[in-house]
């Protein structure tokens, strides 16, 4: 798929990844709605900055994990430019619980992660399938982890969230076919504020990588676009992680 012109919908669009995201977008001439929930400054401060680039872009708001709230969302984004061309579903949220401490993982964290991670991004997908599928032609990259794969990561609960995404990614490429592609990229640990605080953490696990190093928000982005614009391509979940799960 070519970018140009495109209108894109990034959820969780205007911080980390979803940031780096949306302004890769836009340097590939996409049109993007920079979806927030409650991060309106970061949302606009990107909507600028893609502006000042020359760039069109729009900050929209919606809890993704809220059927109604994305709906609207995708219905503003569509009269504003037409129609919705690619979604990136970024938005996640996580609870730092130690795996082995199930009795941390109550049903609030179960019913929080499941909304906005797998829900979410199910809902945001359903609301755009028209459009596209009017089009006949669409493309959905959903962001996933390797927790999702290996079962580890920042909670028990946020790691089989993840492997819903995967799932879900699967699910709906068969689904959506033949005029949506879906696919999941599922990086490893990368370089966002997810980290501040645990900063140690981090430089130690980057000299024990094959690569020697951690992703970027640029680096996922620069992938992102790949994805979308590969049109072989659909079902698949692509890992993303410096080798870090080799």
């Amino acid at each position: 798929m070519d970018l140009i012109n495109k209108v894109a919908l990034v959820t969780g669009g205007g911080t980390g990844i979803g940031s780096a995201i949306s302004q890769e977008l836009a340097k590939r001439g996409a049109k993007v709605a920079v979806n927030y929930s409650r991060s309106e400054a970061g949302a606009q401060e990107i909507v600028q900055r893609i502006k000042a680039g020359g760039g069109e872009a729009i900050a929209v708001q919606a809890n993704v994990a809220d059927d109604e709230e994305v709906r609207r969302m995708v219905a503003a984004i569509a009269e504003e430019w037409g129609t919705v061309d690619v979604l990136v579903n970024n938005a996640g949220i996580t609870r730092h619980i130690p795996l082995e401490d199930l009795e941390a993982v109550t049903d609030e964290v179960w019913n929080e992660l499941y909304n906005v991670n797998v829900k979410g991004m199910f809902f945001c997908a359903r609301a755009v399938a028209p459009y596209m599928n009017k089009n006949k032609h669409g493309a959905i990259v959903n962001l996933g982890s390797i927790a999702g794969t290996t079962g580890s990561g920042s909670s028990l609960p946020y790691a089989v969230s993840k492997s819903a995404v995967h799932g879900l990614t699967k699910s709906l490429a068969r689904a959506l076919a033949p005029a949506i592609r879906v696919n999941c990229i599922a990086p490893g640990a990368v370089v966002t504020r997810w980290w501040a605080g645990r900063e140690e953490q981090m430089h130690k696990l980057a000299p024990n990588l094959p690569l020697q190093h951690l992703s970027t928000p640029e680096d996922i982005a620069s992938f992102v676009c790949a994805v979308l614009e590969q049109e072989a391509l659909t079902g698949q979940v692509i890992t993303l992680d410096s080798g870090q799960t080799m």
